[in-house]
């Protein structure tokens, strides 16, 4: 028998545990570990922040499923790793504290054979003074709960504006190091669409603010896509959208601070510059999620099995060298950690080995560049690989027999605005690899084949389909191991 626990249950936590439920049963016990009680399906936060759905059409509660399946669901937070026992525990073990309310702050052990790292971001609003909705001045829409208070400040603001007020909305990242741009750009064109259809799109200022070296850079080093049978770039892509719109916008910047009305950031260039707004929404940078990890004395060893930021790390090149020096070949495969072979980590919880945009400092030092995506499908394709390499070690296999380097997996991404069947349009893109290969693609680094752009109802049609099929997958509803992750 061996038992398997998971730190985490999102997307590639999920996975994980819904497969590993489908592959080995009854007979090898599996834990899940999460502070939250519902599962969320983030893409569609942005639609809850514009009011086009609410919370409890992108939120399920996991007891249920996981109860039904078999599945033992703590709602709790994991503290601490001890991957060699200790003193009072011979098995590795994990430390957890309850926030479910009926046990909240209550201490346990959970014993494992094997440990999957997946609990996703810690969203570091304190890196920027005065960033997010829990005592700053901007909102988010990474948690469900603060893209309906998004949503509530936005509906006061077009109140405001059929009142004959004009208003300024600022929408981008928050800090120079954020990741999940995609997000912001998906949220700033549904609220592009939301002021149309409640006909004051003349009375607001759209800005998009963000720390790309060029729009349409997302952190994958800029992308050329196929569109039309013709290859453009993803800034022309970006910025055709941008200005058929009227929005304006601001790149290579870093948000170092935020007070009512107004953004401080700096560019680049080294220039210290301010923007007022009456309604914002910036993405926050991620930091990994605090656990500390101690060997079987006793001793900590967190910063053997994490990197600074927090992150797991895992079978990647973390050697320090120049950016120009590294290679696909240095990113993870397996999600393994070196040390400990029964411990991987997926999703956002693996320390990526190197940036994928070229780092960039401003004139004055500042550190502003993209960091790696990791979020969406390239977290499901993780989260199955790795477990099909438990599935497959449990039954005597003596390593990783499966891999997903995201310098060999694609990604789709679907930026829709609004929710409405026949109203709205989407900007679809897919890229292959995720991690450019110029030895393999020597001329942009990906398959062109494979990798494109267009915009469109269609797209729309897509990513209305894609909410309601992964909600369904979740529940783990008849049937729902054919469907695509």
């Amino acid at each position: 028998m061996a038992r398997i626990l998971i730190l985490g249950a999102g997307i590639s936590g999920h996975t994980v545990a819904r497969y590993l439920n489908k592959w080995l049963g009854k007979a090898h016990p599996i834990t899940v570990v999460s502070p939250k009680p519902n599962w969320n399906w983030i893409p569609s936060n942005i639609w809850v922040g514009v009011g086009e759905m609410a919370e409890k059409q992108v939120t399920f509660p996991l007891a249920p499923i996981y109860n039904k399946i078999g599945i033992d669901f703590r709602q709790a937070s994991a503290v601490s790793i001890h991957p060699e026992g200790g003193p009072e525990h011979a098995a590795p073990y994990v430390t957890i504290e309850y926030t479910e309310p009926s046990r909240a702050g209550e201490n346990d052990v959970v014993e494992y054979d094997y440990l999957v790292n997946a609990t996703g971001p810690k969203l570091n609003y304190g890196a920027t003074p005065g960033l997010g909705p829990e005592g700053g001045y901007t909102f988010s829409v990474c948690t469900p709960v603060h893209a309906s208070e998004a949503n509530a400040r936005l509906q006061e603001m077009i109140k405001a504006m059929k009142a004959g007020e004009t208003k300024t909305f600022v929408i981008g990242t928050g800090h120079g190091m954020c990741t999940c741009q995609g997000a912001a750009f998906e949220y700033m064109y549904n609220v592009d669409h939301t002021l149309r259809e409640a006909g004051v799109r003349d009375k607001a200022r759209l800005v998009w603010i963000s720390n790309e070296y060029e729009l349409g850079d997302f952190g994958m080093g800029g992308v050329h896509i196929h569109r039309g049978g013709y290859i453009t770039n993803g800034k022309v892509f970006a910025e055709s959208m941008m200005v058929e719109r009227g929005m304006e916008w601001i790149t290579r910047a870093h948000v170092n601070k935020i007070e009512p009305g107004k953004i401080h950031y700096e560019l680049l260039d080294g220039s210290f510059n301010e923007l007022e707004f009456d309604f914002s929404m910036l993405i926050p940078p991620f930091a990994g999620v605090p656990l500390k990890a101690f060997d079987q004395s006793g001793a900590e060893i967190t910063d053997q099995i994490f990197a600074p930021n927090g992150f797991m790390k895992v079978d990647a090149d973390y050697e320090p060298k120049p950016y120009e020096d590294w290679g696909p070949e240095d990113w993870p495969k397996t999600y393994q950690t070196p040390k400990y072979k029964n411990i991987f980590a997926v999703g956002i919880a693996f320390a990526p080995p190197h940036l994928i945009s070229k780092p960039m400092k401003s004139a004055n030092g500042t550190p502003i560049n993209p960091t790696p995506p990791r979020t969406g499908m390239p977290s499901a394709a993780i989260g199955k690989a790795v477990a099909m390499s438990i599935r497959d070690m449990v039954h005597g296999a003596s390593q990783p027999t499966h891999t997903a380097s995201m310098a060999n997996i694609g990604a789709a991404c679907v930026a829709s605005t609004g929710s409405h069947i026949f109203k709205g349009t989407a900007a679809t893109m897919t890229v292959f690899p995720v991690v450019p290969d110029y030895d393999r693609y020597p001329e942009y680094g990906r398959d062109m084949d494979l990798t494109f752009g267009e915009i469109g109802l269609a797209g729309h049609w897509m990513k209305y389909i894609l909410h309601h099929v992964f909600i369904y997958q979740a529940k783990m509803r008849p049937g729902w191991a054919i469907l695509p992750d």
